[in-house]
């Protein structure tokens, strides 16, 4: 291949700018050329691209975001759309696409190569639920942006005793909710993948109330409800009165950390080289700290599954 692309679509996250800038300087680094496409499937879709040289990503690996900005695209899901995509990167000289997303851009990238247009997918989103990676770019970013605002709330909770209850991101996947209330010491976290025991929650409370404790946070994923619903079940069942917390798209803000500008780094470079190996329809991924790339097809045919032996630590320690 002379001339590749990348776009980046759905959700942005911490890394996605990272990302962009390892496949542009991995790729010249093998002499070949990249276009950046602008406003994901949607730019795909119009032709909106431009050369990416080295010096047009210097000086954004520690910015958040994306610097081809995103977009959500229904159009993408038709045919016609495809195929017309495809044919402005093939009058552009565009031999193969890389893509930075989360399911719906996989979908996207799938269906390309059904098509015969080389694609490789990135896994870029701070829900961490894509099926064969173990981390996706992204969520160790939100992840410390949430554990920094828990701590916060908690210094409120302290001073006024009062309880909190902290909505955070992740409609069908709880890692967030998981990992941020263990590191954050939560007495409660609900998941998607684990439903909630409203007497369990109470039973909670009141177990701290009695030791002599005057403040609790309970972390609730927005896939199993909103943060105001719960306020509002655990006033009416035993008369708690909570705080409620919704920390919303700041999750998804800000410079990436250490580990997903190298997690970036290294999933951007090795999407690279599985194009320039003359292979598509894969996705790269990380397992035992080792990136690889696998079938773009076990995306959808393998469910993500949270670490539920964190979910039971979780209890035992916030006892």
């Amino acid at each position: 291949m002379k001339r590749i692309a990348v776009l980046t679509s759905g959700g942005d996250s911490p890394g996605m700018n990272a990302a962009i800038r390892a496949v542009v300087r991995k790729a010249n680094f093998h002499g070949v050329e990249v276009m950046g496409i602008y406003h994901g499937y949607e730019g795909f879709i119009e032709g909106k691209m431009e050369l990416l040289d080295l010096g047009s990503v210097g000086g954004i690996i520690q910015r958040g975001g994306t610097k081809l900005f995103s977009s959500r695209c229904p159009q993408f899901k038709e045919d016609q759309y495809q195929l017309q995509g495809i044919e402005k990167m093939r009058k552009a000289g565009v031999e193969g696409l890389v893509v930075i997303g989360g399911d719906g851009s996989y979908r996207g990238a799938l269906e390309l190569t059904k098509k015969g247009f080389p694609s490789v997918g990135v896994p870029g989103t701070i829900d961490n639920d894509i099926p064969g990676t173990e981390y996706t770019i992204g969520f160790d970013t939100a992840l410390n942006t949430v554990i920094e605002s828990i701590d916060k709330i908690r210094d409120t909770a302290t001073s006024h005793e009062n309880s909190f209850i902290v909505e955070v991101m992740g409609r069908d996947a709880g890692d967030i909710a998981l990992w941020a209330g263990l590191a954050a010491g939560a007495e409660s976290i609900l998941i998607p993948e684990e439903g909630y025991d409203l007497d369990d929650i109470i039973s909670r409370i009141e177990h701290g109330i009695a030791r002599g404790k005057k403040h609790s946070i309970i972390i609730v994923a927005e896939g199993v409800m909103a943060g105001s619903e719960l306020a509002k079940l655990l006033k009416e069942k035993a008369g708690i009165i909570t705080r409620v917390s919704v920390l919303g798209h700041i999750q998804r803000g800000g410079s990436p950390s250490a580990r997903d500008r190298v997690l970036a780094g290294r999933f951007g470079a090795k999407a690279v080289e599985v194009l320039l190996e003359g292979r598509s329809g894969r996705a790269v991924g990380i397992k035992n700290h080792q990136v690889y790339d696998y079938d773009l097809e076990e995306a959808f045919t393998t469910k993500h599954k949270a670490d539920l032996s964190l979910y039971s630590l979780s209890k035992e320690l916030s006892i």
